[in-house]
Parts: structure tokens; sequence; C-alpha cells
């Protein structure tokens, strides 16, 4: 049998189950990493049988999925937001920064290891072009015009992972730098990384960012 009508009680009560099925699901990765996800210890949790939460889910794919498209989504709609408001690669980057730190789990998720085993459906990727798209915008606001870099010339042939962006070789060489730095750093941060190296995170990484957004100066 379907689904009943969307706002009917059967599908608001769906709805409810399937969110706190998310933040178990949550607590978990917290708590042990998403490989180490269990439906069944989430149904248990809950007082339901297995059987029954596979209603809701049909896998510990389909609720990793649902996870890092939640993910993806939220990040996606708050550099899209910040860029409406007028922010620059900079302030890009600490919005960014801002949405890591609010959760570490949902941001390593989605760019730390992988969860041995799962492959992500195509429209994750579609979203994650989202949040580059936003970024390459950015990029060729302050992008400076000069000779191309050898890495620069490489780009003009190998820019498929842009999409249909216009934006030239020094735009895209500058949205990867700014793309692998920040990441580097967040993935860095939060995994603790630099607990006992006696220096401020936050001061690191506006200083790297600076230095990244300086080249356009």
């Amino acid at each position: 049998m379907g689904d009943a009508d969307p706002g009917t009680p059967r599908e608001r009560y769906r709805a409810q189950v399937r969110a706190e099925i998310k933040e178990r699901a949550w607590d978990q990765i917290a708590a042990a990493g998403a490989s180490a996800l269990s439906l069944n210890a989430i149904a248990k949790q809950m007082g339901m049988s297995g059987p029954a939460l596979y209603r809701y889910f049909a896998g510990r794919d389909d609720l990793i999925t649902e996870l890092v498209r939640d993910a993806y989504r939220s990040l996606a709609d708050t550099v899209r937001t910040a860029a409406a408001a007028g922010a620059g690669l900079a302030t890009l980057a600490h919005t960014l920064r801002d949405w890591a730190l609010a959760d570490p789990q949902r941001y390593l998720l989605v760019y730390g290891t992988p969860v041995p085993g799962y492959h992500a459906p195509e429209d994750i990727t579609g979203i994650s072009s989202e949040i580059m798209a936003v970024l390459l915008d950015a990029c060729a606001a302050l992008a400076p015009a000069g000779p191309p870099t050898p890495f620069d010339s490489h780009l003009a042939d190998h820019r498929d992972w842009a999409g249909e962006h216009p934006a030239a070789p020094a735009a895209l060489h500058l949205a990867l730098a700014f793309w692998t730095r920040v990441h580097g750093l967040l993935s860095l941060e939060l995994s603790g990384h630099f607990a006992g190296m006696d220096f401020e995170p936050a001061l690191f990484f506006a200083a790297e960012v600076d230095a990244l957004t300086a080249r356009g100066a």
C-alpha cells in the first residue's frame, strides 16, 4: 500500500517517525561513525521491530542517502542565501566554516572519510554542484586577469567538474584552490588534528582565506 496523501494524519505521523529515525541515526554517527550505523539498533531504541522500521527506510544506504541529502541541501541553501546577500569569497569561506562547526558530524558525513560500501545517488551530485556554482561565481568576480599558469591552461580542457559555468580558467583554478584548502583545514580541525598544537584554528583559517582572496587583489 502506498503512502497516504500529503497532509493527512497518517502522512504527518510517517514524517515524524522518519525525522526521529534520522535524529537517532545522527546520534549513532556521533558516537561511533557512519560505518557503524545500524537500523536494528535504532529500531530497538524506538521500541520498534526491525521490519517495522524498514517500512520507513529500505536499508542502511537509504537512510545514509537521506542524511547526506539533508546535509548537502542545508549547505547549498546556506551558501546561496549568503551569496544573495552579497557575500564574496572570503565571507563564503567563513559561512562554510560556521556551518561545519555548528554540526561537525553532518560536515564529516559528506566531506570526511567515505562510508565503506556506500555510493551516493546522482541527485546528490546535483546538489553539491549548486554549492560549487556559488563558489565559481565568487571566484569569477575575484580571479585576476593575467598570463595563464600551466594549471590554468590545463583546466581550459578539463572543466567538466564545473558543469556549464562560464568561469575562465583562472577562476576555475581559484575555485579548486579554495575548495581544497578550506576543506583540508576544516577536516583537520573537526577531526581533532589541531588539538595540542597551541594555536587558534579560527585565526589560522582566517589567514589562509586572506591568502586565497589576495590572489584577486
